[in-house]
């Protein structure tokens, strides 16, 4: 054997020799994250570059919850470290620390999601801004979903359409649930926000519809992948609202009466704090969350509610006794009527509490951050679990029974406990937008519905737990009207 031959097996012994060895280190380095003070929560970070997106991700036909959070708080306590999508992260099943976040908004951490929600909601997305441009954001979004707004005008518009939704629903054998809610919610939200009608925005609540599933995938941007169909819609309702931007930045004077009108408004402006990409983003995160929680969460709801006559037989004497109280019988629902629904309001928290529709809260810490005597190191991302605190034993007594009189409770520790840790809206200054807007339909839809309905379940469909979501699917009803 030549020396050129062994000195080219020598190269190439050096070579493997020092790949198995930046390999062994990468490894090394995932599975034990750097941490400059103190010692990380302890955890698992899963199998390189996936972590534990699939466990985390693995459908449960359960609301309750999924093993892969039970596993971890037996084994590790409820602050955990893991991994998702190749982001390190942190979960916080601890109502303790979960508050504590919230207050510390902005000084030690700031909102943020992971770089798949970037990437289907935009890097210009609503949850990635601080200061002015939330501070705008929050007063744009107020025009449609702020108190004024609904009690003002939109009560009306949401009665009205809401009541022409139903009979249409009666005229029908049956409807599936989910679909039939989002389609009278989106209607009304599109023709507000951007001026279209129904026959357009049914057509754009069509893109919508996998970025669900793309949220809870592995982000392979491949023909045929949940994430491959989620970034295809993504992009068409792009299209579709660049295209309407586009036409009314070449007419800002001409006016819709809309909330597009706004934010063309303030594009135009001598400092405009947005750009056009933002208020592309911000467009598309409001119209996709104005729908997507609330549809499922009725349907949740109305599931509860077939199971529970006698929730739906106190609903429908509170509603009733409203009717009765009105001095003008052909008025409509009022904001003082929505105000004093005691037992509606219970029953909203209890639906509120078991549905559990959001893909948890997320933050990124700003500096290192002590917790339980471990550190998560700044420019780490924490996820808060409300479903894992919703559903925790210790705080809701029997927390997978419908139970919605334990809101009404006289013990005053019980109450404080059930209140401070009931968070389905989130907390501190990032309270969610639509938060009162998703409780004045909810309330609305319950009083038409038992006060001029019946309902009698048609098929039961199918319930998934994924990860912190419930995604109801195949829920039909048949809606009969009521004798007058």
């Amino acid at each position: 054997m030549g020396s050129d031959q062994l000195g080219l097996q020598y190269a190439a012994l050096c070579c493997a020799t020092l790949m198995i060895g930046w390999l062994l280190h990468w490894v090394y380095r995932w599975v034990n994250p750097p941490c400059s003070v103190g010692m990380l929560p302890p955890g698992s970070m899963g199998f390189p570059v996936v972590g534990e997106t699939f466990q985390l991700f693995k459908a449960s036909p359960s609301i309750d919850i999924p093993s892969y959070y039970r596993d971890r708080l037996k084994r590790y306590g409820p602050v955990f470290k893991t991994n998702l999508v190749g982001q390190p992260l942190v979960v916080s099943l601890d109502p303790e620390f979960n508050r504590f976040i919230f207050q510390q908004e902005g000084k030690l951490f700031r909102s943020w999601y992971p770089e798949t929600a970037n990437n289907i909601f935009g890097k210009k997305s609503i949850t990635t801004y601080s200061g002015t441009v939330h501070k705008f954001m929050r007063s744009f979004s107020s025009k449609l979903f702020g108190a004024e707004s609904l009690k003002e005008v939109l009560i009306g518009e949401l009665e009205d359409a809401m009541r022409q939704g139903f009979a249409s629903w009666a005229a029908r054998p049956s409807i599936e649930v989910k679909d039939s809610v989002a389609d009278m919610i989106f209607d009304l939200v599109a023709k507000k926000m951007v001026s279209i009608e129904p026959v357009e925005s049914r057509e754009l609540r069509k893109n919508f519809e996998d970025f669900f599933q793309g949220m809870l995938c592995f982000p392979i941007y491949f023909p045929g992948t949940s994430f491959y169909k989620c970034m295809k819609g993504r992009k068409n309702v792009h299209k579709k609202l660049t295209g309407l931007l586009q036409d009314r930045l070449r007419t800002p004077g001409k006016k819709h009466g809309d909330l597009l009108d706004l934010l063309v408004e303030e594009l135009g402006s001598e400092k405009p704090v947005i750009d056009e990409a933002f208020a592309i983003d911000a467009l598309a995160a409001l119209l996709f969350t104005s729908f997507a929680t609330i549809s499922a969460t009725l349907t949740i709801g109305l599931k509860l509610l077939t199971d529970n006559l006698k929730v739906v037989e106190t609903l429908k004497e509170e509603h009733e006794e409203i009717l009765k109280q009105r001095g003008d019988k052909n008025s409509g629902f009022t904001w003082d009527e929505y105000k004093s629904l005691a037992f509606t309001t219970q029953v909203m928290n209890e639906i509120n509490r078991m549905s559990n529709i959001a893909p948890g809260i997320f933050r990124k810490t700003l500096k290192d951050v002590q917790v339980n005597g471990y550190t998560i190191p700044a420019g780490w991302l924490v996820m808060i679990s409300p479903m894992a605190v919703h559903l925790n034993p210790t705080l809701f007594e029997d927390p997978l029974k419908f139970n919605p009189w334990r809101w009404m409770t006289h013990d005053e520790t019980k109450r404080s406990t059930q209140q401070r840790n009931f968070m389905p809206f989130g907390g501190g200054i990032r309270l969610c937008l639509g938060a009162e807007f998703g409780k004045l339909f909810i309330s609305l839809f319950l009083h038409v519905l038992v006060t001029k309905y019946r309902w009698k379940e048609i098929k039961g469909g199918q319930v998934l737990r994924v990860a912190e979501m419930i995604i109801p699917q195949g829920y039909h009803i048949q809606l009969v009207p009521t004798t007058e």
